[in-house]
């Protein structure tokens, strides 16, 4: 005949204490995992975020390329056009009936070279900035490289360590969910709420020192005394963690710290 489950509220204070001290410690190595395998999953994540800022400043820098390639030919197109009016004001030059359309003439030849210059001037600006901004996306180019390098590398890290973590978390998991069924549901819930409120994760801890092994707060010799009778479930009156004894927990106590008696002097009597 099969042996009846026993009810998680009918155990002793002692088998509920060490099955929570148990999960405790199993869910302390999942998070180990989960510590382990988190970091490399936000380094893979800021690598991707910047490859696509470098994706963006290599579209952007080549659109910037193309504007300026462009502000050259029309430059040079200018050029062109003056340097045809140019050689038609020159003919013309031969022309002339009076002073008045000399002067005229002039002045247009004189306009179309100012204009050609400003243009060849233009033209130098704007190929100087387009050797910087090819120079620029060379280096992005050769970042972005470097970075899709790093990304392969991670990833492959990443998926090396899911595929070597994956099993062990899982019988872990399993191991948590099974010890769940033997501990109280309010206590068990107790235990969540206070464990997601720790910087540590830690819900249950065992006196060390006289102190809390959570927050290391002071704890009363009375109350000590209650947590080693292992008769109710005792928390810290600080941080709200879950008190248990070293013994429970498999640690050795340490050993009360002996006072030295102190030196009694003598008052030299007066003569």
């Amino acid at each position: 005949m099969a042996k009846k489950k026993e009810n998680p509220a009918e155990m002793p204070v002692e088998d509920r204490l060490k099955n929570l001290f148990q999960l405790q410690t199993i869910l302390t190595e999942i998070d180990r995992i989960r510590t382990l395998r988190g970091e490399l999953p936000l380094e893979v994540e800021d690598l991707e975020d910047t490859i696509e800022g470098l994706k963006t400043r290599i579209s952007k820098t080549e659109a910037e390329i193309a504007d300026l390639r462009a502000k050259i030919n029309e430059y040079k197109g200018k050029i062109e056009l003056a340097n045809s009016q140019l050689a038609t004001y020159k003919e013309q030059m031969d022309n002339v009936r009076n002073n008045r359309e000399y002067d005229l003439l002039n002045k247009e030849i004189e306009f179309q070279t100012l204009e050609i210059e400003l243009c060849n001037k233009r033209i130098r600006e704007a190929q100087g900035l387009e050797r910087g901004r090819e120079e620029a996306l060379a280096r992005s180019h050769e970042e972005l490289d470097g970075r899709l390098q790093d990304l392969e590398v991670k990833k492959n890290e990443l998926d090396e360590i899911v595929a070597e973590t994956k099993a062990d978390e899982e019988k872990l998991r399993e191991k948590a969910k099974n010890l769940e069924t033997l501990i109280e549901p309010r206590l068990l819930q107790s235990f969540k709420r206070i464990r997601k409120n720790s910087r540590n994760g830690l819900g249950i801890v065992y006196v060390q020192r006289d102190a809390c092994g959570g927050c290391f707060a002071k704890i009363p010799p009375q109350r000590q005394l209650d947590v080693r009778m292992r008769k109710k479930v005792i928390v810290c009156e600080y941080c709200g963690r879950i008190l248990i004894d070293p013994e429970l927990a498999g640690v050795k106590p340490d050993a009360p710290a002996e006072e030295k008696p102190k030196r009694r002097t003598r008052r030299k009597k007066e003569e």
